[in-house]
């Protein structure tokens, strides 16, 4: 059994690595951009900060490594996890900097976050979790605290793919879910004892 985290040159790969190895002990945590490495990964993992088109560029300049993702979490049905711009990325759209192609596995775009008065933007900080729905991956985790580092917020069409929101002057997407993938605006790997049960959640998830 693998775990690959998507090393395309954006995210905390580090950090990632050490809390999925923490959290999957006896499965091996393949920290990679090859194609075939991740054609035989149990699962996926995408992380990502920085601006939603630079991470796009980054993923795509790998030769080979968006149709190797397409391949294994929309047609072999492999659970995915997209982490903070990793998330973003499962989007249609993101509009920071112009206007750029996500992976598109979730119609919607990325837009500016907008809210209310004294917040400041980006959101930098911890926030309660709160869930829309029952999803496996987030079970046992509503009203957690979770770290967030983001000025980007996912809005999908279906309003039925939220499987959770935070509130930062003004509700906005925590977590985005449909079939076998699932996302987070916050980052897990840096969430301390909440993070590291949405990890073990995930690594035993069998969509």
């Amino acid at each position: 059994m693998s775990i690959a985290i998507i090393d395309y040159g954006s995210g905390n790969l580090r950090s990632a690595e050490k809390a999925f190895a923490r959290c999957a002990p006896h499965r091996t945590v393949h920290v990679t951009c090859d194609p075939d490495t991740i054609a035989t990964a149990d699962h996926i993992v995408l992380p990502g900060v920085g601006a939603f088109g630079d991470c796009a560029e980054g993923l795509r300049a790998i030769d080979g490594l968006q149709a190797a993702l397409d391949a294994r979490v929309t047609r072999d049905g492999r659970p995915f996890l997209g982490i903070c711009v990793g998330m973003q990325l499962m989007c249609a759209t993101g509009t920071e900097r112009g206007r750029h192609e996500g992976l598109a596995w979730v119609a919607g775009s990325v837009d500016a976050l907008d809210v209310a008065s004294p917040h400041k933007v980006p959101h930098m900080g911890w926030n309660g979790l709160n869930l829309r729905g029952e999803h496996c991956v987030l079970d046992g985790l509503d009203g957690e605290n979770f770290y967030f580092v983001h000025g980007y917020a996912a809005h999908p069409e279906d309003p039925a793919m939220i499987a959770a929101e935070a509130d930062y002057g003004g509700p906005f997407v925590a977590s985005l879910a449909r079939d076998n993938m699932i996302g987070t605006q916050f980052h897990p790997e840096k969430s301390q004892a909440a993070g590291l049960k949405l990890i073990e959640n995930f690594v035993n998830w069998k969509p």
